[in-house]
């Protein structure tokens, strides 16, 4: 196989684009300006490109307040990028999808990647990085803490390389820009889309996740299926010295529930998780409690361990709204799915990778039984219409822990994922042609 490789200055044009991204992050449902800047890059390369409400064709869960959308399409506006784009997004509708036919036959390949921040205080200590070189977050309380504008940086990259290859290529290209994937949210909102039907092969990666700098996991199995829900728990309030007979408690019901949500038992056939991650009740010391809010989540090493906790989930939420007397109205924010990688075309990604001169050990197949990822629903609908997909991890090391204030990447593992993704269609090609 000719491996293609990349002039090492053209990791300086991934770091521009990247820090761009980091500097300026924006949570799901809400990436208007990187969205935007990314379909116009992708249009003056010569792709047919689709945004926002032209590619969100499900429902949008999670979707952020109207304050806060509106405090960020503002942002998106007083940056100048093109007004065309933003206009074909709002919240709950944003994203792009890119896509290329050559004319020619062949199979059509599609990669995804996620473009969304994190609500987390990006560090202003003097020994991280983007602090130190000047790319630190800009918008207060939003960082890039997980690496997705590496990721949008390489499916960018991607999309410039091989348009600059178009006559080498055959068959049909799509590029998924993903909103939406943190709290798991996009990925069911896109995946109806037209453009998705008929995918032979997917890719999909993360950047990071513990695996080490130099290691390169072609496929994935073990996605943990999740759901994460918003409760909300209504009582009455009362005086707590005069009459606090005449109350419901709220705060006593949500902490009851809390209580018993994490005393579920853990599953014999594998592993599961529920966890409340915030509890919110109270107004005041001497008022009985009328109003208390939660968001939890459920994992499950398959869905039908995961369907298992949902139902406990509920009976428990139905019993408390029996035990006091208050209103309990459950909301589904995200969900995944438990799907595994294709393991012959995890194989296919190893072979390609062999040859990326920064990949020092290769893992073919890997559990993976920790978190969860929205891109499951993309691959199970390739899957199902007879595709093949799959989910890979390029290793890098890490300034600290996903989901950190001092996450950061090193940001020359862009360009080895990016080879081995600019090199995969033609180690496709090479074996289209000896299966014949």
């Amino acid at each position: 196989m000719n491996f293609l490789t990349l002039e090492k200055d053209y990791l300086q044009v991934l770091k521009e684009w990247r820090r761009d991204f980091h500097k300026f992050p924006e949570p799901g449902w809400l990436e208007f300006r990187t969205s935007a800047i990314i379909a116009e890059k992708l249009k003056s390369w010569g792709y047919d490109v689709y945004v926002g409400k032209e590619i969100v064709n499900g429902i949008s869960l999670g979707v952020p307040n109207q304050s806060l959308e509106q405090a960020f399409y503002q942002k998106a506006v007083q940056s100048n990028v093109s007004s065309k784009w933003l206009e074909k997004m709002e919240a709950g509708k944003t994203g792009v999808i890119a896509t290329f036919d050559t004319g020619i036959e062949g199979p059509t390949i599609a990669y995804r990647v996620d473009i969304d921040a994190l609500p987390i205080l990006e560090s202003a200590d003097e020994d991280h990085m983007p602090e130190k070189l000047n790319f630190r977050s800009e918008n207060e309380g939003f960082m890039h803490a997980c690496g997705h504008d590496s990721h949008a940086t390489i499916g960018l990259g991607l999309a410039q390389q091989l348009m600059e290859r178009k006559v080498m290529l055959r068959g049909k290209f799509i590029i998924i820009f993903q909103p939406a994937e943190e709290g798991v949210r996009g990925g069911s909102a896109i995946v109806s889309s037209p453009l998705l039907e008929n995918i032979d092969y997917l890719f999909a990666l993360h950047i990071g996740t513990g695996v080490p700098k130099g290691t390169f996991v072609a496929g994935v199995d073990g996605f943990l299926a999740t759901s994460k829900f918003d409760v909300t728990i209504k009582g009455v309030a009362a005086h707590s010295g005069i009459n606090a007979e005449r109350g419901k408690n709220a705060l006593l019901a949500s902490a009851q529930a809390t209580l018993a949500l994490h005393s579920l038992p853990p599953h014999s056939e594998g592993v599961a998780r529920v966890n409340v991650g915030t509890l919110q009740a109270g107004s005041g010391r001497n008022i009985i409690p009328s109003l208390a809010k939660m968001e939890l989540e459920i994992r499950g090493e398959t869905t039908a361990i995961h369907d298992f906790y949902e139902k406990r989930v509920q009976e428990i939420f139905n019993g408390i709204r029996a035990m006091y007397d208050v209103d309990i109205q459950v909301e589904k924010v995200g969900y995944a799915l438990n799907i595994p990688s294709d393991q012959k075309l995890a194989k296919t990604l190893k072979e390609t990778a062999k040859f990326q001169s920064a990949i020092h050990e290769i893992v073919e197949y890997k559990e993976f039984n920790s978190g969860s990822e929205d891109a499951t629903f993309l691959m199970k609908h390739v899957q199902e219409q007879g595709g093949l997909a799959c989910y890979s991890i390029i290793g890098t090391t890490l300034a600290a822990d996903h989901h950190h204030e001092k996450f950061d990447i090193e940001e020359d593992d862009m360009l080895a994922a990016l080879e081995i993704w600019l090199n995969v269609p033609f180690k496709i090609y090479e074996e289209m042609k000896e299966n014949g």
